[in-house]
């Protein structure tokens, strides 16, 4: 997607270096960071310079090279996997794109390792960028039968946190067909929920969708039911970190509430994925997908842009209260109206995927 006058990537190697966007900087200041190392690298994951499963996945994996140029002995490559696999446990993309790696790796000479790293690691940014552009083209059909109801009126799309270019490499998984219809000139409107408590549709979502020109309007997380009682809605696409071998879907913590609401309103509930976010060798979202607990301080505090245009973190609680931050929730598949993937759309039950993905299925 183009920032300016330039055409960024998430993540892209330049002059030999890891390069990314720091996203906690977003949406008033543009900061490309330097990954110099292994510890950067899982820095960026934990603190969330890089967020977003497809992109923990890609940053891993360049990590992974990152750890080899550092220290390429068997040790070394053990070592790079412990330290970035501990940094995020919910995102199956991470555990995808490490053992991809270490798969690659393991046979190799210590000497070949780092060359072979990065290789493998641009393979996989570049296989996310077309696995992210297929979704986009499934998920326009889905747009194109609702515009071709509303008779030219805008599609009003809701989605949920940022499952948009800066969450992948590029594209988005979410955004995907809302970027691949505004292109094709389909009148389009998203609604951005503010995706309380890190605000990453606030900060991200909505940034993303000013640079692209794409009409929009940030509402609060609890807005959502109230615009499909009204029929502001026609559709909501959200992304996913881990959907399990039978459609459920875990995402960031609200999608749940979302689902119900979109259920009782009769509107139709899609989930973005990329394949690598498949987790095969799990069945029931619930009580199988680990939940990230991460700090209250994200509850507690709030940062934002002052008047001056100087930066500030404001606590907006009482002092004495401890917060409670679960980052995720699992939307179970009953809920889910279609996954749309870089095969097709599927059902979002156990048959459905293993239609598309029959090469997947783990028996």
């Amino acid at each position: 997607m183009k920032v300016g006058d330039r055409h960024y990537r998430s993540i892209w190697v330049e002059d030999g270096e890891v390069r990314i966007i720091d996203q906690t900087r977003l949406p008033h200041e543009f900061v490309v960071v330097t990954l110099a190392g292994l510890e950067d690298a899982a820095l960026a994951i934990r603190d969330m310079w890089v967020r977003g499963a497809p992109l923990i996945g890609a940053t891993a994996a360049y990590g992974m090279a990152l750890a080899m140029r550092e220290d390429a002995s068997d040790g070394g490559l053990a070592r790079g996997h412990d330290i970035l696999y501990a940094t995020r446990p919910t995102a199956v993309n991470l555990r995808w794109a490490l053992e991809e790696m270490r798969a690659v790796l393991a046979p190799l000479a210590p000497a070949a390792r780092h060359a072979a790293a990065m290789r493998r690691a641009g393979e996989i940014a570049e296989e996310d960028v077309a696995i992210n552009s297929a979704i986009g083209d499934h998920g326009l059909a889905l747009i194109r039968e609702i515009a071709a109801r509303k008779g030219g009126a805008p599609v009003n799309i809701l989605t949920h946190c940022n499952a948009g270019w800066l969450a992948t490499v590029d594209w988005g998984t979410a955004t995907a067909p809302i970027y691949k219809a505004h292109q094709a000139g389909i009148p389009v409107h998203v609604w951005v929920d503010e995706t309380r408590p890190r605000n990453q549709g606030a900060h991200l979502t909505a940034w993303e969708m000013e640079r692209h020109g794409i009409p929009h309007a940030l509402i609060v997380d609890n807005a959502g039911g109230h615009l499909m009682q009204r029929g502001a809605v026609d559709m909501v696409i959200v992304g996913t970190d881990r959907t399990t071998a039978r459609g459920d879907v875990a995402n960031k913590i609200g999608t749940y509430l979302k689902a119900l609401a979109a259920r009782d309103n009769g509107l139709p509930f899609y989930v973005a994925l990329p394949s690598p976010t498949i987790d095969w060798r799990v069945e029931d979202g619930v009580r199988e997908i680990p939940i990230e607990e991460r700090s209250g301080d994200e509850v507690s505090f709030v940062q934002g842009k002052l008047a001056d245009g100087s930066m500030a973190r404001l606590r907006i609680s009482p002092e004495a209260t401890p917060a409670a931050n679960p980052a995720f929730d699992v939307t179970p598949a009953r809920l889910v109206t279609g996954l749309v993937t870089e095969r097709g759309v599927a059902s979002a039950t156990a048959e459905g995927l293993a239609a598309l993905f029959p090469d997947r299925v783990q028996r």
